[in-house]
C-alpha cells in the first residue's frame, strides 16, 4: 500500500484517470513482475475508494520513460479512446547525445522487432510498420541536445530507435545506443496529451513541466 502514496494523479473524473508515471516503473505487468507496476498502483487506489471500481489500460509507456498515462474506468471508455488513438496528440521531451544540427525534422522509417524484443528500422515497407516522428530542437551544446518530439504513430520504441538511427541516442538509453551511460534513468518524458473526452466530447489537454534533471544538464 505504501507505494500508492506516490501516485501522481494529474486528472480524474468518473470515466478516466491521467497519471504522471515515474521513470523505471512498468506500466503493466510482465512475466517477471506482477505487482510493482503503475497499473497495480492505480488498481489499489480505485479499489480503496470503492471495491466495485475497475481500471483498464489504454496505452503504455516504456519502463524507462516517465510522463502521462491514461487509464479508463470502463471497457467502453477504453475502446473509444483506443479506436480514436490516431487523433491523440502526444509530445515528449528527450535529452539526446551530441549536438543536433537540424533545428527540426521529420523522421520516417519502418520498424520491425526481433525475437529478442529489439526493434530496428528497415527500408522495406512490406517488412515493417511505418513510424513517423517529428522533432524540434530546444537547446543544444557539443555534448547534449534537448528535443521537443511529437509522434504521429505509436510504434514500440519508435522514438528511441529513430533517434539512435540519426546518431543521437537518448541519454541513458542503454538498449538503443547509450551503452556507456551512468545515468540513473533514460531521459525521455511524455509531457503532453491532447484528445477529445470519450464521453463528454470536451477537448482535454494536459501538459507537464520540463523535469528539473533534464534542464540541469544544460
Amino acid at each position: 500500500m505504501q507505494k500508492n502514496k506516490k501516485l501522481k494523479i494529474i486528472y480524474e473524473d468518473k470515466y478516466l484517470l491521467i497519471i504522471d508515471k515515474p521513470a523505471n516503473l512498468l506500466t503493466i505487468s510482465n512475466e517477471y513482475e506482477r505487482e510493482n507496476t503503475l497499473f497495480h498502483q492505480v488498481y489499489l487506489y480505485l479499489k480503496r475508494k470503492n471495491k466495485n471500481n475497475k481500471v483498464f489500460i489504454v496505452h503504455r509507456l516504456d519502463y524507462e520513460t516517465s510522463g502521462l498515462v491514461i487509464f479508463a474506468k470502463s471497457i467502453k471508455v477504453k475502446q473509444i479512446l483506443q479506436a480514436n488513438w490516431q487523433n491523440v496528440i502526444r509530445k515528449y521531451f528527450a535529452v539526446v547525445l551530441g549536438e543536433v544540427l537540424k533545428e527540426k525534422a521529420t523522421l520516417k522509417s519502418y520498424l520491425k522487432e526481433t525475437k529478442t524484443n529489439l526493434v530496428y528500422a528497415t527500408k522495406n515497407s512490406k517488412n515493417g510498420l511505418l513510424a513517423i516522428t517529428n522533432y524540434q530542437r530546444i537547446l543544444t551544446n557539443q555534448k547534449y541536445s534537448l528535443l521537443d518530439i511529437e509522434i504521429k504513430t505509436g510504434r514500440k520504441n519508435q522514438i528511441r530507435v529513430q533517434l539512435k538511427d540519426i546518431g543521437h541516442p537518448i541519454f541513458g538509453d542503454k538498449k538503443y545506443g547509450d551503452k556507456k551511460s551512468k545515468a540513473k534513468r533514460m531521459y525521455l518524458h511524455a509531457y503532453y496529451l491532447e484528445f477529445y473526452h470519450p464521453i463528454t466530447k470536451q477537448l482535454l489537454h494536459f501538459k507537464l513541466d520540463l523535469p528539473l534533471d533534464f534542464s540541469n544538464i544544460f
